[in-house]
């Protein structure tokens, strides 16, 4: 028999209970000081697939002299100039950036003899520039050419794009803009967490999880930075991520701590039992989240990596540190933690008893299993049929308002040039006859609808590389479209006089929808065989994981077509702001989306799967631990999905459209699966499904009782809906 919890065991306990605040105060004062030192580590991400035929097509074009530009400058006269200017600015702008130690090369329509650089009235040109060093590196030079340029060329305008530009532009606006959605949603969080735990000093210690959790995530993710590809948008968006699932670890360790209490236990009979029950179910949880983006490895996109390194770290250390400083902060404040409840004289229930809605819900619900899951299933279904013509892109300037300045100059690039860089394609031949014949080349790929002019950019007839040759084909689609996509695809079929590969910003659209879905299939197999393994774990069962996983898919779809709806057809612009529909769902974003959409349906099944069966456990019919599960979950998980839909839905604030597009993608995920799909399609399932929720290949036949119970007239006696 377990002895009885004294007076000195308690003693200890609270000593033990400082020694862990005091070791988080050290590591939040740590996180602190190596914050600065760990952003510096964090590099711009990329939207890019690596190892394509355009990534090869590039590096080798950049060996025979035609490198890819970083920044493209628009250079036109000030107001009564003539075109003479405009090109003495050009000129001016070119000899400038050519002796910079950061810049590889600098052309415009002048050293180049291209006439794709000249606007078609001739008043503004181009000078495109290769930047030294890395992606950050380059990135912070940016600023300091762009200034040269605007020097060297006072008597002109000079307007910057590129994709360089553009990330800089893009990461500055998701820092300024996640900052704002934060100061926005902290008091609209904090009173939900009023609401949810009836004091406002509990309301108070999921708010100290959270920063705790995303503070020390910093520094660890600076330290990760060394070795791996990590964007300063992807730390960012991750932490709004782990914000909301600190915010719901806490949650249910705080709301079974007050349920235990509601009983008459003492505060550690009461912690015990939460780590029991809640503290398992984080646990497993967090190990959830982990499985799913840990999968997303296996996709050759640096930001989509970059997203879920991000978030694998913030899911375990907000586990972490729920399981450990949130009893600590009981242990130590004991009775106070429960203290000032505003809302009292309102509630109709305590805190810790179940939810009459989601007690009468339930039962009316596997009361007609087939009618409510089918109108549920339905439902869902309508809401995925968008999403079947979703078509993959990738991040560019147009993410930002049109009124940025990368956006704005990009947009006018287009409108006046005949030829922009992002539509003109890269085709390197090199072997045998390349140099030879690449006037012949030139003229099989001007046949090819869709390509509006082709030039011999450079030929080498003898180079370390050996014989090659680089044509440049002007497109007349814009690259994310299909046009676009089936000229890539024809101007690779093409003959050459050698091997062939084709690059620019339309091949490199291409290629990361190609190999996306290419390691589709691996991720997908991954990512249901470690699910599956932990929900039986978890559940001691096989059918309740693999009806977990059926019931994700069917909510992933809904909120998928509803994205396609939202953002790529664009009808969400006015209602979200505004932005730019470019028609297409950037490949990174929309498979971060739907991981983490999927991770918190794992997130929320955990928790309603371990309480009912919990209940089943303790001796209770199918359809009884369904409602008692239900109903001690419901206000629980509508709770938890609202305050990581605040946290994340304030994203949509920002100007950029990536982060509208994963903060509402998000909010849907969260409020869609703990409403619709674990309050109606999930006991309707289970309820259909009976005791077989709960069949194991060790199973010997269902308990004594059990079927006898769930056959009974329907409704067994606790479930009737009372309180």
């Amino acid at each position: 028999m377990k002895a009885a919890h004294t007076p000195a065991d308690e003693r200890r306990a609270v000593r033990r209970a400082w020694l862990v605040l005091v070791c988080a105060l050290l590591a939040a004062v740590c996180a602190v000081v190596l914050a600065p030192v760990a952003f510096s580590a964090l590099s711009t991400g990329g939207a890019v697939a690596t190892g394509t035929e355009a990534e090869r097509a590039a590096r080798q074009a950049e060996r025979f002299g035609v490198p890819s530009p970083d920044l493209v400058l628009a250079v036109s006269p000030h107001t009564g100039a003539d075109r003479a200017a405009a090109q003495h600015a050009t000129e001016a702008v070119v000899r400038a950036l050519d002796g910079r130690d950061d810049v590889q090369a600098a052309w415009s329509a002048r050293t180049t003899k291209n006439t794709w650089l000249r606007s078609k009235d001739g008043r503004t040109l181009l000078v495109l520039v290769r930047l030294k060093g890395t992606d950050k590196e380059r990135k912070e030079a940016a600023p300091r050419v762009v200034t040269a340029a605007r020097a060297a060329a006072s008597a002109a305008g000079v307007e910057p794009s590129g994709a360089t530009w553009a990330n800089r532009e893009i990461d500055e606006s998701v820092e300024r803009d996640l900052r704002r959605a934060e100061l926005l949603a902290a008091p609209v969080l904090f009173a939900v967490l009023v609401l949810a735990y009836g004091s406002v000093v509990s309301a108070l210690l999921p708010v100290v999880v959270a920063a705790l959790t995303i503070g020390c995530a910093v520094p660890v993710l600076g330290l990760l930075a060394r070795s791996f590809d990590l964007s300063r948008v992807a730390v960012s968006a991750a932490s709004a991520i782990g914000f909301g699932l600190a915010v719901d670890y806490s949650l249910f360790l705080l709301a079974r701590v007050r349920e235990e209490s509601a009983r008459g236990a003492d505060l550690h009979t009461a912690l015990a039992a939460a780590r029991r029950s809640s503290g398992r179910s984080v646990a497993f949880s967090a190990a959830a989240v982990t499985v799913c983006l840990a999968t997303a490895l296996a996709v050759p996109v640096p930001m989509l990596r970059a997203l879920a390194l991000a978030g694998m770290t913030v899911a375990v250390l907000a586990a972490l540190v729920a399981l450990t400083v949130l009893p600590a902060c009981l242990r130590v404040l004991g009775p106070r933690a429960q203290a000032f409840d505003p809302l009292a004289r309102w509630r109709r229930t305590r805190i810790g008893e179940g939810s009459r809605f989601w007690r009468r819900t339930a039962t009316t619900v596997t009361a007609r299993p087939l009618l409510a899951g089918g109108l549920a299933l339905l439902f869902l279904a309508l809401l995925a049929v968008p999403f079947t013509h979703a078509r993959l892109g990738i991040v560019d300037e147009r993410t930002l308002p049109a009124s940025a300045s990368s956006a704005a100059a990009a947009q006018r690039v287009r409108a006046e040039f005949a030829a922009p860089p992002e539509r003109i394609l890269t085709v390197v031949t090199t072997g045998p006859g390349a140099v030879a014949g690449a006037p012949a080349h030139g003229e099989r790929l001007a046949r090819i609808p869709g390509i509006t002019a082709v030039r011999v950019a450079s030929t080498s007839p003898s180079s370390p590389e050996g014989e090659g040759a680089v044509l440049l084909a002007a497109t007349s689609a814009a690259p994310d479209t299909r046009a676009a996509q089936t000229a890539v695809r024809q101007v690779r079929d093409t003959s050459a006089p050698g091997s062939v590969l084709v690059g620019g910003r339309a091949a490199e659209v291409t290629d990361t929808a190609h190999r996306v879905l290419d390691a589709l299939p691996t991720c997908l197999l991954l990512l249901g065989a470690g699910l599956m393994l932990l929900l039986s774990a978890f559940t001691r069962t096989l059918v309740a994981p693999l009806k977990a996983l059926a019931v994700a898919a069917v909510s992933l779809g809904a909120i998928l077509g509803a994205l396609v709806v939202l953002f790529q057809d664009g009808r969400g612009a006015a209602l979200l702001g505004g932005f730019t529909a470019t028609g297409t769902l950037d490949a990174s974003m929309l498979l971060f989306v739907l991981f983490i959409a999927l991770a918190l349906s794992v997130d929320y099944e955990v928790f309603l799967l371990g309480r009912i069966r919990e209940e089943f456990d303790r001796g209770g019919g199918n359809r009884t631990s369904i409602v008692e599960g239900i109903a001690r979950t419901g206000r629980l998980l509508t709770s938890a999905a609202a305050a990581v839909a605040i946290s994340t839905a304030a994203m949509a604030t920002s100007q950029v459209a990536l982060l509208k597009f994963i903060g509402i993608g998000v909010a849907l995920g969260a409020l869609v699966d703990a409403v619709l799909v674990r309050g109606v399609l999930v006991p309707a399932v289970m309820a259909a499904l009976g005791p077989l929720n709960w069949w194991s290949p060790t199973c010997t036949g269902p308990r004594p009782g059990i079927v006898a119970a769930d056959k009974r007239g329907g409704a067994d006696p606790d479930a009737s809906g009372s309180t």
